[in-house]
């Protein structure tokens, strides 16, 4: 059983939680995670179980092809009705609960998905649902690793109810994560949707203050935290903490479900992808996805800057979200240090064998500033 948080544990230990709600343009960036982080709102993925679906989509009668035909109508359907309760002209007790929803479409498509595995653009097309282990290294078992009131997450975000998954779609040499994601993903909790469910309930009624699906990385389980979210009635921001190397099919599934986007963006171009972290059509893909999630939630990014690599990812990183999602949160993020296979064959990774220097901090925090992003609030840049 989870202990509640102690709220003079937030006064103490992050009153920057606290005070980061005080600044105005915060609270307007992030106005739809707030309110239903508040309870004032519904969270999204409530609302999507209200949308009606037509038939019965787990009917293995019926082709992908439908399923997405239909998926793309509620989808339609599912944005008026957002925006209804949006705009505070439509209350979600005025829907009523259907006996398949938009969200049992998605759980469908998902699972064949799964079955030849395109969840990332790595498109192993694996078929996890009978166990056999995609690139990822996950099968089809759902892995958490531990599940926490997580306190050194961004102030706005803390505490925050993070669920560890096993596997992940990248192989970052650097990875600080690396015993659960490319060591030993498997060796961790296996749980149903229901278990999953339950661990979302007891994390939001102890006292976070968002689900937060990281790992690893979250995109392998898809299909087990959509499935998670039919059995999951509290009010709870759903945050999806992702390196977002995800199909655009992935993204249609999920974008519906998540509140606040909590993206990895970390470089500004393929070859330092391929080279770190062994991925193609890396910038493409990612900046594709950020677009996505961009117009379809509240957005805090994350760059982890990496020595000597300012010029070709930080820079570039900082002038795109500039340019594209000008209205994001943006963490630019110094606390890179030396993991994995980095430490392990420093020899061979020598332009990142360290951690940055304080010039290299400055002028990434310079890099920022120039960008646009020149209000600092509680270590997250704002463009006014």
């Amino acid at each position: 059983m989870l202990e509640p948080v102690d709220p003079l544990s937030i006064v103490f230990y992050r009153p920057d939680a606290l005070r980061v709600w005080e600044h105005p343009l915060m609270r307007e960036r992030l106005k739809w995670y707030y309110s239903v982080m508040r309870d004032e709102k519904p969270a999204k993925y409530l609302i999507v179980k209200r949308i009606e679906s037509p038939i019965n989509p787990y009917d293995r009668e019926l082709s992908i092809d439908e399923l997405w035909s239909v998926h793309r109508e509620l989808s339609k359907e599912f944005q008026k009705v957002f925006m209804g309760v949006r705009g505070d002209r439509l209350s979600i007790e005025e829907l009523s609960k259907p006996e398949y929803s938009f969200l049992d479409v998605k759980i469908a498509i998902a699972w064949r998905i799964m079955a030849s595995c395109k969840l990332c653009e790595r498109k192993c097309r694996v078929n996890r649902v009978d166990g056999g282990a995609g690139v990822c290294l996950m099968n089809g078992e759902c892995i958490v690793h531990s599940y926490f009131h997580h306190m050194g997450e961004e102030a706005p975000l803390v505490p925050s109810g993070t669920i560890f998954y096993g596997g992940c779609n990248l192989k970052c040499v650097y990875c600080q994560n690396w015993d659960i994601s490319q060591v030993n993903p498997t060796y961790g909790l296996k749980v149903d949707p229901k278990t999953l469910a339950k661990i979302q309930y007891e994390l939001r009624r102890t006292g976070a203050r968002n689900i937060n699906h990281v790992g690893g990385d979250p995109t392998p389980q898809i299909p087990f935290i959509l499935e998670s979210l039919k059995y999951l009635e509290v009010n709870v921001p759903q945050l999806w903490n992702s390196n977002m190397y995800l199909t655009l099919e992935s993204m249609e599934l999920i974008k519906d479900v998540i509140d606040i986007w909590l993206p990895d963006f970390k470089y500004g171009n393929n070859s330092c992808a391929k080279k770190l972290s062994l991925v193609d059509n890396y910038y493409e893909v990612v900046t594709r996805n950020l677009s996505i999630a961009y117009r379809n939630g509240d957005m805090i990014i994350r760059h982890l800057v990496l020595p000597n690599h300012l010029d070709c990812c930080t820079k570039p990183v900082l002038e795109w979200i500039s340019r594209n999602t000008p209205y994001a949160v943006v963490n630019v993020m110094d606390q890179y240090r030396p993991e994995h296979l980095v430490l392990k064959y420093p020899e061979k990774y020598r332009e990142i064998s360290r951690r940055l220097s304080y010039r290299e901090i400055d002028e990434a925090y310079g890099y920022a500033r120039r960008a646009g992003f020149t209000v600092y609030v509680e270590d997250l840049w704002l463009k006014p």
